[in-house]
């Protein structure tokens, strides 16, 4: 099993940057995808990145393509996304999730979630 912690969210303008991490528990970390999902009011719940293992693998949804990139520390057991040049479509609870697979995008796909962290972003 493992078990999976956000952080690093929070209020910032349009056009800022923000880092958002996830730690995990568990010895299997390493053997797991990850991807980050966020889910804004109203919509349902969307994968915005995913990375492989190893982390030699990475996919992006087209809305943050050029703005957010995922990484992973393994021996760590941690992932985080950096996202730049923020917009207000950007506002969301934002989640990680692990996967047996990548890339995979869809919600059901993924099997352990966070608490999920907030991310708004002001106008």
């Amino acid at each position: 099993q493992v078990q999976l912690v956000e952080s690093g969210g929070g209020l910032v303008q349009a056009g800022g940057s923000l880092r958002l991490s996830c730690a995990a528990s568990g010895r299997t970390f390493s053997s797991y995808a990850m991807g980050w999902f966020r889910q804004a009011p109203g919509k349902e719940r969307e994968l915005v990145a995913a990375i492989s293992s190893s982390g030699g693998g990475t996919y992006y949804a087209d809305s943050v393509k050029g703005r957010f990139t995922i990484s992973r520390d393994n021996p760590k057991g941690r992932i985080y996304l950096q996202m730049n040049s923020l917009k207000p479509e950007d506002t969301a609870v934002y989640y990680c999730a692990t996967a047996s697979k990548f890339p995979r995008v869809r919600v059901g796909d993924y099997d352990y979630w966070g608490q999920g962290t907030q991310v708004t972003v002001s106008s």
